[in-house]
């Protein structure tokens, strides 16, 4: 029989001071240049958007990543993208795919480098009975966590990556974070936590909005990085908790022609602290995670704020209303690589001596867009540490050409449209 362990939540602290007028700040560049980067005449850049070929809709979250590379991004979550290629790339292919669709294998030179419409064929197979797979849904879970080791890398990686955090209060963006960050990843069969340092970040805040109340999002890319449920498993299940879940199988899928087991699952009902409860989707071949999309359970409202909330005010009360995550992963070669991953969490305010409440949503996401073998010369020389927050820089906002040759997740029309009203009031106060 297994043994129960106490259950260790994701370590995302929201940080909110009280009456804080000026953002806390940070160094929010280092001095130091790549050894592999590219000169910004050295790229061609693509956008477009990828759609279902049938119903046109969109398909967010969808994965394009370049044939004889590392090079990869995502699509938004309204299906469009922004990709950065080398030239010396120009006559390879272009891989994109998508849950329960077939691959779709595009040659770059042939691909328009802007509006490219991207359609994606639903994979049309009979699906086989849940009782083909020989095991419950729990023992194919632990099998997962047992070739761990085996699916994942075994070596240091040397990630680039873009990462982004905003904060809506009500239907209006009052911070825009992003940065591109180097990431040391460990192996998979360490305990050695991954590290990050800030290359180039950007961020602006409209304090004026946030009624007296500013929201803190401590910790930035590792937010991130704790979202890899493979490299720190203790924050959603091992072996010694797994007492705690439920699980069921789903109906299975297929990515091309790969087959995929989805398996639900959720807390039992004498558990009570919030735990989570949502999907896996585990590769059929390999038994490895190929994405996990889950939520927070919020019944017992008080329990689940305080698992994220740092401090708050003394005449407010905080509540969570949504807490969502979802953690992606890339094959290359036979090991399965930390792709992509997306925070959102939703609270409200319930101010005393008020009428109305405030509502504020975060999202906090990260694409891997390349990596590499890590050597000594290339090794991180200003980590971060895990209780930092992303400096305010409010200057990159006016330059079009501010991320260069990086790739960037491409935002969405209201973050677009929140990072334009940023330009004119950087504008209007030179």
């Amino acid at each position: 029989m297994k043994t129960k362990k106490n259950f260790h939540s994701f370590p995302f602290k929201l940080w909110s001071l009280v009456l804080l007028s000026l953002p806390v700040c940070l160094p929010s560049q280092n001095n130091f240049q790549k050894n592999f980067q590219k000169n910004d005449s050295d790229y061609v850049e693509f956008s477009g958007k990828i759609v279902d070929v049938k119903n046109g809709d969109v398909l967010p979250f969808a994965t394009l990543s370049v044939e004889g590379s590392n090079i990869t991004t995502v699509s938004n979550s309204e299906g469009e993208f922004s990709l950065k290629i080398p030239k010396e790339f120009q006559d390879k292919t272009l891989t994109v795919s998508y849950i329960g669709y077939k691959n779709r294998i595009l040659k770059i030179s042939e691909l328009k480098q802007e509006n490219s419409r991207i359609t994606l064929e639903p994979m049309i197979v009979s699906l086989p009975e849940i009782n083909v797979i020989s095991t419950d849904a729990e023992n194919l879970v632990l099998s997962v966590l047992e070739n761990r080791y085996k699916n994942y890398p075994e070596e240091e990686l040397l990630m680039t990556a873009f990462y982004r955090e905003t904060i809506k209060k009500n239907r209006s963006y009052v911070s825009l974070s992003e940065a591109i960050v180097d990431i040391l990843k460990q192996p998979y069969s360490s305990f050695r936590q991954d590290q990050a340092e800030l290359y180039k970040s950007r961020k602006q805040s409209d304090y004026k909005k946030m009624d007296t109340l500013v929201f803190k999002l401590m910790g930035g890319p590792y937010n991130s990085l704790y979202m890899d449920v493979m490299k720190n498993p203790d924050y959603l299940f091992t072996e010694s908790i797994l007492d705690n879940y439920e699980f069921s199988f789903d109906r299975t899928t297929y990515i091309d022609h790969q087959l995929i087991y989805i398996v639900n699952f959720k807390q039992r009902p004498f558990v009570n602290i919030p735990l989570y409860y949502g999907k896996l989707y585990i590769d059929a071949e390999s038994l490895a995670l190929r994405s996990a999309i889950f939520h927070l359970d919020l019944t017992d409202k008080e329990k689940s704020a305080s698992m994220l909330i740092r401090k708050k005010p003394l005449n407010a009360k905080v509540f969570l209303t949504n807490a969502s995550y979802r953690m992606d992963y890339i094959e290359k070669n036979g090991k399965w690589y930390y792709n992509y991953s997306r925070i959102e969490l939703d609270f409200k305010i319930d101010w005393k001596r008020k009428l109305f409440n405030s509502n504020y949503y975060t999202v906090v996401e990260m694409a891997v867009t390349n990596w590499e073998k890590a050597t000594e010369e290339k090794k991180l020389k200003n980590k971060l540490r895990p209780t930092v927050i992303i400096a305010d820089e409010a200057s990159g906002f006016s330059d079009p050409e501010f991320w260069g040759s990086y790739n960037v997740i491409e935002p969405e029309k209201p973050i677009e449209s929140a990072i334009k009203k940023i330009q004119k009031q950087l504008e209007k106060r030179k």
